[in-house]
């Protein structure tokens, strides 16, 4: 049973979609209208600022499906549960989601990190790329969501995003990490072909005129380097969340919420990350386990694993590998 159908509820998915395009002109119409570079201060309060959105949201879905539910008949809610208990299961799906998608967000930011050294871009225009990166992926991930709602009604499927996710989960867990040279990947000997690139910055425009050819600037390169870069994570966050929960309203919104903090997020964390060096594993752990959720664990508990454990198992990985990171610190001569 879908608790939000898109044909009944489509009003919800444009409403919030509405809410989040709003949140982000403001953002950058009002907020980030000069472009500065992001201090450790501002990045801490707008980190708080969309935690803090995504529980308001979160605690708004409970009340209004306690009170929802409360008005049905006994014999029309979901197993004989009772309201509130339909509400907590919920609005726990859409807490584990969201920590999902925003712990896998941490291999954005070191790719981010990675990125932007690469292309030698300003502190003061990287907010603008993820601001136009952020927007490319909300609509990337809106149109995977969709694909992998009606996907997943095929019971193979799942197995098969099962099984991609434990060996994902392995591979991160087990493959160095290597230097890359930007310059022969795939995305920017695709740009080539397209355009015309100069190597030099002209302020934060994405394109410049010179000599009548239009050429694309190293802001732009980045910017699509980001946007594909992240269309790859999402190959494993959206089957990630769709095995926590088979409400896509629930996986959309959770998404949303996640991707909605990376920016900020980004800035917080761009000049520690190195320090995290065992999260690799913690992530690889959660995505084998949500893999193993998909192909095994919710047929041994009868179509369901339960969310508590699952939230607890999440949390508790994540925080345990941050710790250890900070107490086992990176030797420098590991490269691996």
């Amino acid at each position: 049973m879908t608790i939000f159908p898109f044909a009944d509820y489509w009003w919800l998915y444009v409403s919030f979609t509405l809410a989040i395009f709003v949140i982000l002109l403001i953002d950058l119409g009002i907020f980030h209208k000069e472009d500065h570079e992001v201090s450790f201060k501002e990045a801490s309060i707008w980190s708080g600022v969309w935690v803090t959105l995504a529980l308001l949201f979160n605690l708004g879905l409970y009340l209004y499906l306690s009170e929802r539910f409360s008005s049905m008949p006994p014999d029309e809610l979901i197993a004989g549960m009772r309201a509130a208990d339909i509400a907590s299961i919920i609005s726990l799906e859409f807490l584990t989601g969201y920590i999902v998608e925003y712990s896998l967000s941490v291999d954005n930011i070191f790719v981010f990190v990675v990125v932007f050294n690469y292309f030698a871009i300003p502190k003061k225009y990287q907010h603008r790329i993820l601001f136009f990166g952020i927007l490319g992926a909300l609509i990337f991930r809106a149109i995977f969501i969709a694909l992998g709602a009606k996907l997943l009604e095929y019971e193979m499927v799942n197995t098969i995003f099962g099984a991609f996710l434990v060996f994902t989960g392995i591979k991160i867990m087990f493959t160095p990490e290597m230097e890359q040279d930007l310059s022969k990947s795939i995305v920017y000997r695709g740009l080539k072909k397209l355009f015309p690139i100069t190597q030099h910055l002209h302020g934060k425009k994405f394109f410049v005129r010179e000599g009548g050819k239009l050429l694309a600037t190293p802001l732009f390169v980045t910017l699509v380097v980001i946007e594909f870069t992240d269309i790859v994570f999402a190959i494993d966050s959206v089957p990630a969340i769709f095995a926590i929960t088979k409400e896509p309203f629930i996986v959309f919104t959770s998404n949303m919420c996640a991707i909605m903090g990376l920016r900020s997020m980004y800035f917080l964390l761009m000049g520690s990350v190195d320090k995290f060096h065992l999260l690799k594993y913690g992530l690889g752990i959660v995505l084998t386990f949500v893999g193993l959720k998909m192909t095994y664990l919710n047929d041994l508990y009868g179509g369901k694993f339960p969310i508590v454990w699952s939230l607890a198992i999440i949390t508790g990985t994540i925080g345990l590998s941050i710790v250890l990171s900070l107490v086992f610190k990176k030797s420098h001569t590991d490269h691996s």
